[in-house]
């Protein structure tokens, strides 16, 4: 058992990571912190997509010397699917983001209770 946790030990930081980020971001009540839990659930996922497509003495999908034979090279999808998680998730952080510094500007606090408490006020 020992060994076989050692063997996947990129899979078990990226377990530890999503839940680390996931903690986060249900126990934490400032905004930013709950934007920096979902980042790094995202991290752990493409972490964990990275080890899942690496194959150990393959090369990358890149035909080189002419070798076609398929097993020579590593699976290209989940590298492609890291590479667009990482784009959607940029964009997704930079819309959190921007609507964090709106509710700061009208509520002059990041903290979510507070937010909601203020709205409950005002009868939204």
């Amino acid at each position: 058992m020992g060994n076989h946790v050692f063997a996947n030990y990129g899979e078990v930081v990226a377990m530890l990571l999503f839940g680390i980020g996931f903690t986060n971001l249900l126990l934490q009540k400032n905004m930013i912190k709950k934007i920096i839990g979902l980042n790094i659930m995202d991290t752990a996922v493409y972490l964990f997509l990275a080890e899942k497509g690496y194959i150990e003495g393959h090369l990358a999908p890149i035909v080189v010397n002419g070798d076609l034979n398929p097993e020579t090279y590593i699976n290209p999808i989940p590298s492609g699917l890291v590479l667009t998680g990482i784009v959607v998730s940029v964009s997704v952080t930079a819309l959190m983001l921007s609507l964090t510094i709106r509710l700061y500007r009208r509520y002059h606090t990041l903290d979510l209770d507070e937010i909601t408490t203020r709205l409950k006020k005002e009868g939204r």
